[in-house]
C-alpha cells in the first residue's frame, strides 16, 4: 500500500500555497468501494479509504471485520480492478476509548492501545487519534466536555503506543512511519440527531488550546518525531446534516480558523461529515484549507438511490412477465428496518412518530447498515440477476436514470446494473475529486 508520504506531500503542495487536498471515503459498503477504486483509477489519483473504531477494531467491530480484514477486503477490490496498491492508503478514524467509554479509563485506554496496535500493524499508515470521550470513571457529569489536558495526554499515549509497534516491526523506512491527525471538535457521526439550522465553527480559541497542548503531551512522552508527523486537525466547519436538513458550509464564518491555519506551517484542517454539501461549497472548504475531505453518507445515500431506481426499471420491464420473481427490494429493506430498528430510531427527531420517508430517504442514511442483512441482500442478488439477464432497452433507463443513460450512449459504462451503480456513486465522488483536485495526483 502507499506509505504516509503520499499524504504528506499534498500536504505540502498545499501548504506551499495550492490549494489541492484528498478525500477519505468512510465506507465499508462493496459498491461504494468499487466506485471508489474506479473513480481513482479515472483520476490517476491516490484513494483514501477509512474504517472508524466501532466499525472495525481488533474485535471485529460492528461490521466483523479486524483493521487486517478490512485491509484485505479493500486490497482485494483494488487488485479487481487493477488499481495500484502502492496508490492505495488506509486511514483509522476517531482511534480511541470510545467503544468502551462506559468502562473505566485505565480499562478503555487499554483496549484503545490494542485497538491503535492492531490498526498500525495491518498497515493503516493514517491515524486519527480521538481520546475526547468521558470513560466511566472519570470526573464531572456525564455531559461535561473531558478535561483538555487528559484528552491531549491520553492522545500521546496512543501515539506512542503506535510508534512502539512501528519500531517493532524492525522496518528502518521512515516512510513507513504513519501520519497522524488530532482535535475532536467534530459533528455527530452520521448526522445530527434533531434538526439545526446553524451551527457554529470551532473558536480558534479552542483550536489553539488543542494544538498547544497535543503537542505539550507528545513531547511530554519523547514523541517530538512523531508530532512532525502530525498533518491536520480537525475542527467543527459550521456544517452538518440531520434527518431532512442541511446545514451548508460559510466561509465568511471561518474566517479566523482559515487566517490562523493558514499561518501554521505544518497543519492543514480535516473535514468531517462534508456530506451533502454543493461542489462549490466543497471547493471553497479545500481553498480555506480544509485539505482533507471526509464522506460517507452521502456515498451509500447515492447507492440508495441507484438500486431503488433500478429496482423501479425492473418493475416496468419485468412486472409483466410470467413466472418471473421480482426483487421487491424497497419494500424488504423497508420491513428489515421496521423490524429492526437499533441502527436508526435514535436519528428521528423526538415527539415525532418517523414515516417511511424518514425511514428509507433520510439525510442521515442509517439505511445504509441493513444493505448486509440476508434477506436484503437476496433481494439485491436477485434485482441484479434479473437486470444482467434482460438488460432493460435504453429508453426504459433514461426515464429513471437520465445521467446514466447518458454515460451507456456515450460507451463510457455497459448497460449493466453494477456498472450503472458505480456510476451513480462516482457522481458524487467526482464532486470530491474536483474539490480537492486529485487528479493525475497519484501519477
Amino acid at each position: 500500500m502507499a506509505n504516509a508520504d503520499s499524504l504528506s506531500n499534498i500536504v505540502k503542495v498545499h501548504k506551499g500555497g495550492k490549494a489541492v487536498g484528498i478525500y477519505a471515503v468512510c465506507s465499508a459498503n462493496p459498491f461504494v468501494l468499487e466506485a471508489a477504486v474506479r473513480q481513482a483509477i479515472s483520476d490517476r489519483s491516490f484513494l483514501l479509504i477509512e474504517s472508524t473504531s466501532n466499525q472495525v477494531d481488533q474485535f471485529g467491530g460492528y461490521s466483523g471485520m479486524t483493521p487486517t480484514d478490512f485491509a484485505g477486503f479493500v486490497k482485494k477490490i483494488a487488485k479487481r480492478y487493477g488499481f495500484p496498491e502502492d496508490r492505495l492508503i488506509l486511514g483509522g478514524d476517531h482511534l480511541g476509548p470510545n467503544v468502551w467509554r462506559n468502562h473505566s479509563a485505565d480499562y478503555a485506554m487499554r483496549l484503545a492501545k490494542e485497538q491503535v496496535r492492531a490498526y498500525v500493524e495491518a498497515g493503516y499508515c493514517k491515524i486519527h487519534l480521538d481520546t475526547s470521550m468521558r470513560c466511566g470513571d472519570d470526573p464531572g457529569g456525564e455531559n461535561d466536555p473531558l478535561d483538555p489536558e487528559t484528552i491531549a495526554r491520553r492522545s500521546a499515549e496512543l501515539c506512542k503506543v503506535a510508534e512502539e509497534t512501528i519500531l517493532a516491526s524492525s522496518s528502518d523506512d521512515p516512510s513507513s512511519l504513519p501520519v497522524y491527525v488530532i482535535g475532536t471538535e467534530v459533528p455527530p457521526p452520521g448526522g445530527s440527531v434533531e434538526r439545526i439550522e446553524k451551527i457554529e465553527p470551532t473558536q480558534v480559541q479552542n483550536l489553539k488550546q488543542t494544538i498547544e497542548l497535543t503537542r505539550k503531551a507528545f513531547f511530554d512522552l519523547k514523541l517530538e518525531s512523531a508530532w512532525e508527523r502530525v498533518l491536520a486537525v480537525v475542527v467543527q466547519p459550521g456544517i452538518e446534516f440531520s434527518d431532512t436538513n442541511v446545514v451548508d458550509y460559510d466561509r465568511q464564518k471561518v474566517v479566523g480558523l482559515r487566517d490562523f491555519i493558514a499561518a501554521d506551517p505544518q497543519l492543514v484542517f480535516e473535514a468531517h461529515s462534508t456530506d451533502y454539501q454543493t461542489a462549490r461549497k466543497l471547493r471553497q472548504m479545500v481553498e480555506d484549507h480544509f485539505a482533507i475531505l471526509k464522506v460517507g453518507p452521502a456515498l451509500t445515500f447515492a447507492f440508495r438511490e441507484a438500486v431503488f431506481a433500478l429496482e423501479a426499471v425492473e418493475k416496468e420491464w419485468l412486472g409483466a412477465r410470467r413466472g418471473r420473481k421480482l426483487s421487491d427490494l424497497s419494500a424488504t429493506v423497508t420491513r428489515v428496518m421496521l423490524d429492526n430498528p437499533g441502527y436508526w430510531e435514535k436519528y428521528y427527531q423526538r415527539n415525532r412518530e418517523p414515516g417511511r420517508l424518514s425511514i428509507i430517504y433520510s439525510y442521515s442514511d442509517r439505511i445504509r447498515y441493513y444493505w448486509s442483512h440476508p434477506e436484503v441482500r437476496r433481494s439485491l442478488d436477485v434485482l441484479l440477476s434479473n437486470l444482467s439477464q434482460y438488460p432493460p432497452p435504453l429508453n426504459l433507463i433514461s426515464g429513471f436514470l437520465p445521467n446514466q443513460y447518458k454515460a451507456i450512449r456515450e460507451g463510457v459504462i455497459r448497460n449493466d446494473p453494477r456498472d450503472i451503480i458505480q456510476h451513480k456513486i462516482q457522481e458524487t465522488l467526482s464532486m470530491y475529486a474536483d474539490a480537492t483536485q486529485a487528479r493525475n495526483f497519484g501519477t
